[in-house]
């Protein structure tokens, strides 16, 4: 037996709603002997009739109505799931894998969750943190949709990288410590240095900077996660060098910030495939990406 015909079926449920073979006709816009046609094949298809034809109306047999019943249930199946393959395609429901550095994002990240909650709650965010190098290859291999990295970023000229947003990069020093107004690489190069991992980029600006000075960094630890360097510099372990963006950064007082000089700063961009090869969520995802990015 062939497979049932989901358009005989919707003509099938029309006529024993509706009565009759021309109300249903017009009900579907269909001509009425492409709705008889549609009846007589779906009727010789399963080798019993389905619908009784009295002189004022046509009712469904047993076998009629119980197949009734069950059309109902499969053309919902049907329509549901052409609804959501149609969200899909306008963008309005999918997954999208944005990888965002662990360390450029640590303000950020909460707002971005909160309006990806608000504008495409049918959409799955799914997060991976890393460092920028890490999450450049993640979408380069195709593991990854959209990356929040710090920038530049070199070696994937197939990928379209858009600038967002830029964070001073300052001196973080214990409460207590006599510092100039502003730090220079003279006066930084003699502290202890609680610096960053050295793929970062951070690290790397802070050793270039001092380098361009003819200096080098009196490292004393590296640590990975800024909360535990801002708790060591408060406790007086040593100084940092950290991108600075919120006041709750100097721990109620602990902490004093001082501007660099020469300044240093971080740039964030979003990376992508071209636009014309972005699956549409991931395109709604990234416009809302935009709306974080700071005046130029």
């Amino acid at each position: 037996m062939r497979e049932l015909n989901l358009d005989q079926l919707r003509t099938l449920v029309a006529i024993a709603d509706l009565g009759t073979f021309s109300a249903a006709g017009r009900a579907l816009h269909l001509a009425q002997p492409t709705v008889s046609l549609h009846i007589s094949e779906l009727e010789g298809r399963l080798g019993t009739p389905l619908l009784l034809r009295g002189p004022r109306r046509v009712t469904p047999t047993a076998a009629g109505a119980d197949l009734v019943a069950r059309a109902r249930r499969l053309l919902r199946e049907a329509d549901d799931a052409v609804a959501a393959v149609q969200r899909h395609r306008d963008g309005q429901e999918g997954r999208v894998r944005l990888a965002c550095s662990a360390g450029a994002t640590t303000y950020l990240l909460p707002k971005l969750v909160e309006a990806f909650e608000a504008a495409h709650p049918n959409i799955d965010v799914q997060l991976t943190l890393g460092t920028s190098a890490a999450l450049m290859a993640r979408l380069f291999t195709d593991d990854a949709d959209l990356a929040l990295v710090a920038l530049p970023q070199t070696g994937y000229p197939t990928l379209a990288l858009t600038p967002m947003r830029r964070t001073p990069i300052m001196a973080i020093l214990p409460a207590a410590c006599k510092a100039p107004a502003a730090v220079t690489p003279a006066w930084l190069a003699k502290q202890p240095l609680i610096l960053d991992e050295p793929a970062t980029h951070v690290a790397q600006a802070v050793h270039a900077w001092l380098a361009n000075a003819g200096l080098r960094a009196r490292l004393r630890v590296e640590v990975t996660i800024n909360e535990i360097t801002r708790q060591l510099v408060a406790a007086g372990y040593g100084v940092s060098v950290l991108p600075f963006e919120h006041p709750d950064e100097t721990l109620g007082g602990r902490l004093q910030v001082r501007p660099l000089r020469p300044a240093l700063v971080r740039r964030l961009g979003v990376a992508h495939r071209p636009l014309e090869q972005l699956a549409a969520p991931t395109r709604r995802v990234l416009d809302t990406l935009m709306t974080f990015r700071e005046a130029r």
